[in-house]
């Protein structure tokens, strides 16, 4: 129902609704607003789009939409759709919300996790004196820090490795 006049939405209203929202949510999720409406739209759409729908449907420049579907491909969250005789490249999103939740983890682990985790690893290396109270408080955070990303990885890991059924029997159980 549109909340303002009670009347039911129309097709048009609600897709453009949903990529609304899923735009509003991608700066939650440490994305652009355009890179979530662009993975949106292509996520409700029955056809492949090219460069220039996904300009004209969300009014952003060609250089906005070339870079946010060059990182959406990166992420593997869209892919290309040939065309034989056509110069215009059209995408599509990868439909299957276990896949989409999988290309996520493995953008996200390999951005942010990864990184940490070279990072902590070469700060532990730091030499010092155990006896020396400051360096014991900066060695035990940074393992306690460690280990909880060493844990992270490889649930990430099972994540990315999950059967369908495996993943939803586990998320559900969650929840109950």
């Amino acid at each position: 129902m549109n909340p303002t006049d009670n009347s039911p939405l129309t097709l048009a209203e609600a897709k453009a609704q949903f990529v609304h929202t899923w735009g509003v949510s991608g700066a939650s999720w440490g994305v652009s607003k355009t890179l979530a409406q662009v993975h949106a739209l292509l996520l409700v759409s029955a056809v492949a789009l090219s460069t220039e729908d996904l300009m004209e449907q969300l009014k952003i420049s060609r250089g906005n939409a070339s870079m946010t579907v060059r990182e959406l491909l990166d992420w593997g969250l869209i892919y290309k759709e040939l065309r034989p005789g056509e110069r215009r490249e059209y995408f599509v999103a990868e439909k299957d919300m276990l896949q989409v939740t999988r290309c996520i983890i493995r953008a996200r682990k390999r951005r942010e996790l990864d990184q940490m985790k070279r990072s902590l690893d070469q700060l532990a290396a730091l030499p010092g004196d155990p006896a020396n109270a400051e360096y014991r408080a900066f060695h035990s955070a940074l393992t306690d820090i460690q280990q909880l990303a060493t844990v992270s990885d490889k649930l990430l890991n099972r994540l990315m490795h999950a059967e369908k059924s495996w993943f939803w029997d586990k998320f559900i159980k969650l929840f109950m």
